[in-house]
């Protein structure tokens, strides 16, 4: 079946266009209560637990999506603004049947989105997205009064995840004498983060922590990091770390100011763990990572896969390879063996247990990692794109595959979480890749218009 609603990453898009909608939301609580409705057992009501970031639409849709699951006779628990892999770790913790988010990630202000969680902390898989959206096809109806569910706030929910970030190290270890630049992006980590450093000892310099609604992920964040960089220059920090509005991603900065992206930090947690006899066979990366990263990690002896874009790939390809370590160059990185999903947090707490071992020396942890030129260029497109359909852009891709031989990489793939598509040319020499990077976007441009 295709789906009609749910992309790559849930249910996203502008606010007040449809399904970003009130009426919507409502509907998608209530169909989604009901399918969550049905898995519990015992007759008693189950849980559904809700999460946001802070964006200003979400306290109107955290409202919806409450009347609908409790019409649907479903109990919920809001925790307010918290990060996306605190939800599914809450959801977890809480014995919940379900848990939502309600972001757009590093989208503006001005979109939102709705993320499930299935009670093991993990994405829903397709035959419940499925199921919810079959659902959504029915009128609404309400359980009898005394089957309405009820709801709750969990007032210590940022105090429960904090403890469990820490959790995630090695007891005893301390960030002492690290000094750290964060950048929050006025989003979901914004009063987590830094509590998680400090508590753990370093110096801490936060900024992207004073949200209004409005400026989530605005010239702040692992989207926009050159204020980031500034700050690590004028502090002399030691490392900055920038997550985006949701709290599943983080990029880094040098102390130089250099970013790091999510291959390079995948590149450093596996050589951390290598090191300390904590590997695996492999690592799980996507079509998009770096060939750096796959010739680097080849080289000390690991295996490397590509999945599809999508965190929920990746996650698939590792449990089918048996690994525990996979991300994606936009910082979505997972480490299964301590958490469900990709978490900020988490993962830059585990590239700064490898610092720390190192001395502060990051330029020898990046030592072995010789990242090659990529250029993307988003190319706007009208809705959903098959580009199969278009013969003259796989003339062009191929083309420029020739041209670039076997030490370079050309992908397309239509966005799954906007309107566009991504053109990307990988190659040695840096001029070269942009340049036929422009010319393919350019040739899909005139195939779409």
């Amino acid at each position: 079946m295709t789906r009609r609603y749910f992309g790559t990453d849930g249910i996203r898009g502008s606010v007040g266009q449809f399904p970003i909608t009130p009426d919507f939301m409502l509907k998608l609580g209530w169909a989604s209560g009901r399918v969550f409705a049905r898995q519990c057992s015992g007759g008693s009501h189950c849980t559904v637990i809700i999460g946001k970031d802070t964006r200003v639409s979400g306290y109107m849709f955290e409202s919806a999506l409450e009347a609908g699951l409790v019409a649907a006779g479903v109990d919920v628990k809001l925790l307010g603004p918290m990060p996306t892999p605190a939800v599914a770790h809450m959801t977890r913790k809480q014995n919940a049947e379900a848990g939502i988010v309600i972001s757009a990630s590093h989208n503006a202000f001005y979109d939102n989105g709705i993320k499930f969680f299935g009670p093991d902390g993990s994405k829903l898989p397709d035959e419940i997205e499925l199921a919810i959206e079959d659902e959504l096809d029915k009128d609404i109806t309400t359980v009898g009064s005394r089957d309405i569910g009820k709801v709750v706030r969990v007032e210590d929910a940022a105090g429960r995840y904090t403890e469990f970030c820490k959790s995630t190290v090695p007891e005893g270890f301390n960030l002492r004498g690290l000094r750290i630049a964060v950048d929050c992006a006025h989003g979901a980590t914004y009063h987590i983060a830094p509590s998680v450093l400090r508590e753990l000892g370093a110096e801490v310099f936060a900024m992207g922590v004073e949200p209004d609604g409005f400026n989530i992920n605005e010239g702040v964040g692992s989207t926009d990091i050159a204020a980031l960089a500034q700050m690590v220059q004028e502090k002399g920090a030691d490392v900055g770390i920038a997550y985006d509005g949701d709290g599943d991603r983080v990029l880094m900065v040098d102390n130089h100011g250099d970013v790091m992206d999510g291959d390079e930090l995948l590149y450093i947690i596996a050589m951390h763990r290598l090191a300390t006899g904590k590997s695996d066979a492999g690592v799980v990366g996507t079509q998009m990572s770096n060939l750096g990263l796959e010739l680097a990690l080849r080289a000390e002896g690991l295996q490397f896969s590509r999945a599809q874009v999508g965190d929920r790939n990746v996650k698939a390809m590792m449990e089918a390879n048996g690994w525990v370590l996979g991300g994606e160059s936009s910082g979505h990185i997972i480490c299964s063996d301590v958490t469900t999903t990709g978490d900020g947090i988490v993962a830059s707490l585990q590239v700064l247990m490898a610092l720390k071992a190192a001395e502060g020396n990051i330029a020898g942890l990046r030592a072995g990692i010789k990242m090659f030129p990529q250029t993307m260029i988003n190319v706007a497109a009208n809705g959903r794109v098959d580009l199969a359909a278009h013969p003259e852009i796989a003339d062009a891709v191929s083309g420029v595959e020739e041209r670039l031989g076997e030490r370079g990489r050309v992908l397309l793939r239509p966005s799954g979480t906007e309107p566009k598509v991504r053109v990307m040319v990988e190659g040695e020499d840096e001029g070269e890749v942009e340049s036929l990077c422009s010319e393919l976007a350019a040739c899909v441009e005139r195939a779409l218009a």
